[in-house]
């Protein structure tokens, strides 16, 4: 994937701007789980981001789900900085974790 979507972009940039799984990605951009998992797969594919999943036993202290925490690649770093040369307005949003 040489060329990444606005959408993409902007997944990248959260991930890379510290928001590490899905839910605290669809927070930070607004874009909806259909376009954000999907999108997150296709990264990983092309290994843009390398994602792993929590441990039974600390998503059961949280009491919630396990969820899935990304991290931006080598590769990633590129394509994003790729893509906010192309999406100027990518470099101005604060995409900070929603996270506490």
């Amino acid at each position: 994937m040489s060329r990444l979507s606005y959408a993409a972009a902007a997944i990248l940039q959260t991930i890379a701007s510290g928001s590490r799984y899905g839910f605290d990605i669809m927070a930070a951009t607004g874009l909806p789980s259909g376009t954000v998992y999907p999108a997150l797969r296709r990264m990983e594919k092309y290994e843009q981001i390398r994602g792993r999943w929590e441990s039974e036993e600390e998503a059961r202290r949280a009491g919630r789900p396990k969820r899935r925490y990304y991290e931006i690649t080598a590769s990633g770093i590129e394509a994003l900085e790729s893509a906010l040369n192309r999406f100027h307005s990518l470099r101005s949003l604060d995409l900070r974790s929603s996270e506490a």
